[in-house]
């Protein structure tokens, strides 16, 4: 099976959960799953940009970004972060290729538009050329994508991780998408994790404030890429990644299955 797995928030901020994704990811591949692994860095991004003295600012979820955020975005992101996964990979077992969607014009972008606002260089993809997780993959080894891409213009653009893991998941016809996250899954109105959502809830749960913020995107993503050919995603909490090799196997108590409408 191709699996797409998109870590973000506390794994990339806590060894020792890093660490245990990485050990679920290289069991899953050493299984015989071609795994591919999606980051995101907003934390470290907006650590690294208050030390610069620059405020971050967010729309629906996402990251006004001018040139000098960009800048940041590309040296924290395709530098740091990213470098930090493939290590973790590596001391879990297999090689890891590290790369932003720029290597090999892998994924292009082009400029999100939001009514009303400017978000800089915040991009949405518009292509994905996935030979180059088909050549990792051949190899043995775990592609590990930081979530920027080139636009058109030559500009690199940063692009929202869960959107960026969606598209990954399409592009490579993934049987499966998970999303790794700070949350124990999407909450009712009541504080209780829906073990199950289907993409018709989303709507009547944005319009009633359930859902806010980073939870935004990352639910337009999970839509996209079951709208789009994806045959499962969930979104599972990264503190109990130890679970990840039994998702085909058993019935999972984390986290909450997105379903397609």
């Amino acid at each position: 099976m191709k699996i797409v797995i998109k870590i973000g928030g506390v794994a990339l901020e806590d060894e020792g959960t890093l660490h245990k994704c990485a050990r679920a990811i290289v069991e899953m591949a050493k299984d015989g799953h071609k795994v591919a692994v999606v980051h995101g860095g907003g934390t470290a991004l907006t650590r690294t940009l208050k030390l610069l003295g620059k405020q971050s600012d967010f729309i629906n979820g996402l990251r006004i970004t001018d040139a000098e955020t960009r800048d940041v975005a590309v040296m924290v992101l395709a530098g740091m972060v990213n470098k930090k996964v493939v290590a973790a990979v590596v001391k879990a077992g297999l090689p890891a290729v590290g790369f932003c969607g720029g290597d090999g014009m892998t994924f292009r972008a082009r400029k999100k538009e939001t009514k009303g606002y400017d978000l800089g260089f915040v991009g949405e993809i518009c292509s994905v050329e996935p030979r180059w997780f088909e050549a990792i993959w051949n190899e043995g080894g775990v592609p590990v994508l930081s979530s920027l891409a080139l636009g058109s213009d030559g500009e690199y653009y940063n692009v929202n991780a869960d959107q960026m893991a969606s598209a990954c998941a399409i592009a490579c016809r993934a049987d499966t998408l998970i999303f790794l996250t700070d949350v124990a899954g999407v909450k009712d109105a009541g504080g209780e994790v829906m073990p199950w959502l289907t993409t018709k809830q989303v709507p009547t749960l944005i319009a009633d404030s359930v859902i806010a913020g980073g939870m935004l995107p990352k639910l337009e993503a999970c839509s996209n890429a079951l709208k789009r050919g994806v045959g499962r995603v969930r979104i599972l909490p990264a503190a109990q990644a130890e679970i990840l090799p039994q998702f085909y196997f058993q019935k999972l108590d984390y986290g909450t299955e997105v379903i397609g409408a």
